[in-house]
């Protein structure tokens, strides 16, 4: 009997720290203004919304349930229980896919699909209320599996689609990447064969609960971590060395075909001026230096449209990720190099952020990429 009084008083508690938690985390994205997580970092507005209403959500779902533990009656009980999972399935779990489409910023998907694949579930539930009790429940349960699996499916192609892109856009990949997104399907996978085999055991609640705070711990980092690649392109803070103003008339006039012959023209023009333009405005003043630079500053910066650059590399066989981490690698190999000539000190870590590198991690995977080996083992190579 002690022991029960004891798990029950635990479980209260822990009940009571995710719900707080749930406001807390709400609160703060919807009305700080500053991130206080990452400062450099500016979140997508829309992402930040979203995972609010899903923290607000996720604590109004622990009162909702409330009623159903306190009643003695247990029809009263029973439907309280219906009531809280239809507003699961009206609320929580869409909100949830939402946030996870949300976080990938290549387009803006439409968000009515969602409710239109829950639509179902919430009929069931609402079927399972009016006549009072869980007939359909099976019914849910296999609908909700497939509509699970279905989701991972088209989760995983589009984060790998994502990530695709983001190489196509950006030499920096860091606050931008969101394969992590996918631990969350799979906690919810988990969550939901526990639930088929669980439901209403002690042990599930206190594991719905430990998941709980551990849902709002890491998208509560993720979304603070995720930059927001909407915000109006600038090249105000690109700084280009003894670099030649471009003028820009003959610049469109070479690049920038009639819209009849634009197609057949492209592959010639790419091969024949974009390649001399990034030699002039990109490698030679070392643009690439520069570590948020990003496809569409680039294009700017040297004055052809976006499109060109972007086909320019894809006639190569590479992505924009890949052209300026080879330069910045190079660039790395030439001060290490100047420095072993010259007998002075060697700081990796410092000579990886003076190449153009946010962090020293993503310059261990580009250099592994670039050279085919380790930062370590050529450094080894280059002391002998």
């Amino acid at each position: 009997m002690y022991d029960q009084t004891q798990e029950d008083a635990i479980f209260v508690m822990l009940y009571a720290i995710v719900m707080t938690m749930g406001l807390m985390a709400s609160a703060y994205l919807l009305f700080r203004r500053g991130n206080a997580f990452a400062e450099d970092i500016i979140p997508p507005l829309r992402l930040r919304r979203w995972t609010a209403v899903f923290f607000g959500i996720m604590a109004a779902g622990h009162l909702w349930y409330l009623p159903g533990e306190m009643v003695d009656d247990s029809q009263a009980a029973t439907l309280w229980k219906l009531i809280g999972g239809l507003l699961d399935c009206l609320l929580t779990l869409p909100v949830a896919l939402i946030v996870m489409l949300c976080m990938l910023q290549d387009k803006r998907r439409p968000l009515w699909p969602v409710w239109a694949a829950v639509a179902p579930l919430v009929i069931m539930m609402g079927v399972n209320i009016a006549n009072r009790n869980d007939a359909l429940l099976p019914w849910m349960q296999s609908y909700f599996l497939l509509a699970v699996i279905g989701f991972t499916v088209y989760m995983v192609r589009e984060v790998q689609r994502y990530g695709r892109w983001l190489r196509d856009n950006y030499a920096d990949l860091e606050h931008k990447e969101v394969w992590q997104s996918l631990l969350v399907l799979a906690v919810i996978m988990l969550l939901f064969v526990y639930y088929v085999v669980g439901y209403g055991a002690m042990t599930y609640e206190f594991i719905v609960q430990v998941c709980g705070i551990a849902m709002i711990c890491y998208l509560l980092w993720r979304v603070e971590t995720l930059q927001d690649l909407n915000l109006p392109i600038s090249s105000e803070n690109i700084v280009v060395a003894d670099a030649t103003p471009i003028d820009d008339s003959d610049a469109m006039d070479t690049m920038i075909a009639t819209e009849e012959t634009e197609e057949a023209d492209a592959s010639l023009s790419v091969r024949n001026n974009i390649g001399p333009l990034l030699r002039q405005h990109c490698e030679e003043p070392q643009l690439y230096l520069q570590y948020d630079l990003s496809l569409t500053q680039l294009a700017t910066l040297i004055g052809v449209n976006r499109s060109y650059l972007s086909k320019h590399f894809a006639l190569q066989g590479i992505t924009y990720n890949t052209y300026i981490n080879d330069l910045r690698i190079r660039h790395f190999v030439s001060l290490c190099q100047e420095r072993a000539a010259a007998h002075q000190p060697l700081s990796v870590q410092q000579l990886s952020l003076d190449s153009g590198f946010r962090s020293y991690s993503t310059f261990n995977g580009a250099f592994k990429q670039v050279m085919h080996t380790t930062a370590t083992e050529w450094l080894r190579l280059l002391a002998e």
